[in-house]
């Protein structure tokens, strides 16, 4: 009776059945899940609750009112041979488990089966509690373990004797412990008749699971308590995937906070640049305050690196993909690298065979691996060796790792790995997080390695990180193998013009612009250089000064975020009107974001910010002169 009564309580549906699969015994869980009464429930087939099947163990199962749930079915038997089944749901999971039943065997050797109507015998019931696939535990009035089952046993990974007789609290981790008592003495002191809680149970490895842990109440035959029955599913998987998601939205807020950031820098950059520009023009090297301006300018250009950086992060940054041979590349590098990480250092390259090219941004690939060997060589302040192996890998299926899925494919696998100091276990989630450093304050920016994410993953690649402390770091890098067919992308435009006489042009330009300061820039750059220039600071605004004016508009210039209308809703109206009017989108967002616009319209031309008046002129004269 006490052991129908533990599995009665079991927080997950259960039931034995013979070959035929005629249900001999089932929890009052089960029962009150399919809506049926456990006696009623008993000499039926299971089938007949069963709805729908599919592949690999999925089902729906139906209760007695034809409602339906999903499910998933394991079948785990003896031997090949057929027996009793115990059948559990668990709570959190939702999933169904077939489990082997280990039936009494007679003299001949072959599974016992009982008839559906015979009674459940003791031994069933103590099998039943044995085998059922969650950890059952009782608990005396002092915390006592009485007893446990086997289940509970393989989740500790230890020997019964090690457990029955010994406090239930040290087989919880201090951190829950205070929880823990709390919850259960409200169970004993009659304020709580059932309790759920999630806890952490060390392991006799140095591992520690996650468990959701379900206590209630026993009684004796006067109704009156004589323990605590706990029930425990192991939770571990689904709360490392929790984590793993959390942590990918996590850097998904970032990245898009970082992008929002930086544009807003790249605006601010755009008139500081522009202006010190304006001044130069006026103020030559034998000014005195042309010295001064160039300061100004420079750090502007300082700043200007430091937002890349957190475009590279955020995967917001314009990237010039070209078709690279890694091997040829990384030979390239190995005298830099050499002289950046010292004398100290060794470093060595391992190439494979058969490395097929990727296509990746050049300029940003080197940062990539200069990143990651300053990263290493500040590792080894007392020396060390630093390897980077280049080798092909191949997924047949889509693989998961950490919380990346890897689709299936032909990578080339880029290794960097030192015999550093290793990084900690509780650092490893946030090392790609911008501004996150585990060095002293003021010995860098935190931004090294989220640049480094951001890179990759907006090459269409991979970056998974494996360390330890006082093991070394490996870094590896999965980059998609560049297809045959593909064309080598064209090199990064530069401006075609040489000197300032090149730059100037004649004809009118809309400029569209809702930072003041940008557009103010802007507009003198152009009238300097020959232009008739018509302002707007939005797009609704673009529209009435279109309306308003004479003159012919051989140019549209606008930003492509703006409050209100942006850019590309302003060309597409404007288009109906002046199909033949030029167009020059800018933004202090990578082009790649608004690429899906751009191609469906050839003749619009993308300037990213910041950008110097050189530049900016070089593109107006640029598309100007364009038939």
């Amino acid at each position: 009776e006490k052991l129908a009564d533990l599995l009665d309580l079991l927080p997950a549906g259960f039931f034995s059945a013979d070959g035929d699969g005629v249900i001999l015994y089932v929890n009052q869980t089960l029962a009150r899940w399919l809506g049926v009464s456990p006696d009623r429930l008993v000499g039926t087939a299971f089938a007949d609750f069963v709805a729908e099947t599919g592949s690999e163990g999925d089902l729906k199962l139906k209760d007695a009112e034809g409602r339906t749930f999903s499910a998933l079915l394991e079948q785990s038997q003896r031997d090949g041979d057929t027996g009793d089944v115990a059948y559990t749901r668990s709570l959190v999971l939702r999933d169904f488990i077939w489990r082997d039943p280990a039936a009494g065997m007679d003299a001949d050797g072959a599974h016992a089966i009982a008839s559906p109507f015979e009674p459940v015998s003791g031994e069933r019931l103590r099998w039943l509690y044995d085998e059922a696939p969650v950890g059952i535990l009782l608990l005396d009035l002092d915390g006592n373990i009485s007893d446990c089952n086997r289940a509970f046993l393989k989740l500790l990974g230890c020997h019964r004797d090690m457990v029955v007789g010994a406090p239930f609290a040290e087989h919880i981790s201090r951190e829950d412990r205070g929880d823990v008592s709390a919850s259960l003495s409200k169970i004993v002191m009659g304020t709580a008749r059932a309790a759920h809680m999630e806890v952490r149970l060390p392991t006799s490895g140095d591992s520690e699971l996650t468990i959701s842990l379900y206590a209630s109440r026993m009684e004796d035959g006067s109704g009156d308590i004589s323990g605590l029955v706990l029930h425990f599913i192991d939770a571990t998987e689904q709360k490392n995937l929790e984590i793993q998601f959390t942590q990918s939205q996590k850097m998904q807020a970032v990245g898009q906070l970082a992008g929002g950031v930086a544009h807003d820098f790249n605006n601010l950059l755009t008139a500081m640049i522009g202006f010190c520009d304006l001044l130069l023009a006026r103020h030559g090297p034998e000014d005195p305050s042309f010295a001064d301006i160039q300061q100004i300018r420079q750090n502007a250009k300082r700043a200007t690196n430091l937002v890349r950086q957190l475009l590279a992060f955020s995967r917001q940054q314009t990237l010039t993909a070209v078709r690279l041979d890694i091997t040829e590349t990384l030979s390239e590098l190995s005298n830099l690298l050499g002289r950046l990480i010292g004398e100290t250092v060794g470093i060595r390259f391992e190439h494979g065979r058969d490395i097929v090219p990727v296509r990746v941004d050049r300029g940003q690939f080197d940062q990539v691996i200069i990143n990651l060997a300053v990263n290493a060589r500040d590792a080894m302040p007392g020396g060390g060796s630093l390897v980077i192996r280049t080798s092909k890998a191949t997924f047949d299926t889509p693989t998961q790792r950490g919380h990346d899925l890897v689709p299936a494919g032909c990578y080339t696998l880029i290794e960097v790995a030192d015999t550093g100091t290793g990084i900690a276990r509780e650092d490893m989630a946030r090392i790609f997080e911008p501004f996150f450093s585990t060095k002293e304050v003021g010995a860098g920016t935190g931004l090294g390695l989220s640049t480094v994410y951001g890179i990759v993953h907006q090459t269409g690649g991979f970056i998974f990180v494996d360390s330890a402390l006082g093991e070394g770091t490996t870094f590896s890098i999965y980059l998609p193998e560049c297809a045959d067919d593909e064309e080598q992308a064209d090199a990064e435009a530069v401006p075609s013009a040489a000197s300032d006489a090149d730059l100037t042009g004649q004809g009118t330009v809309l400029l569209v612009e809702d930072e003041d300061a940008v557009r103010l820039f802007g507009a003198r750059a152009l009238r300097n250089k020959g232009y008739t220039v018509l302002e707007a600071d939005n797009g609704e605004s673009a529209l009435d000064v279109i309306n308003a004016s004479d003159e012919r508009i051989d140019l549209i210039i606008s930003d492509v975020i703006m409050p209100g209308m942006d850019g590309h809703t302003l060309v597409n109206l404007v288009r109906h009107e002046l199909p033949r009017v030029k167009v020059i989108l800018m933004s202090g967002y990578a082009e790649d974001i608004f690429q899906d616009e751009i191609n469906r319209d050839p003749t619009i031309e993308f300037l990213g910010k910041p950008f110097s008046l050189k530049e900016f002129a070089g593109k107006v004269k640029e598309v100007m002169e364009r038939l």
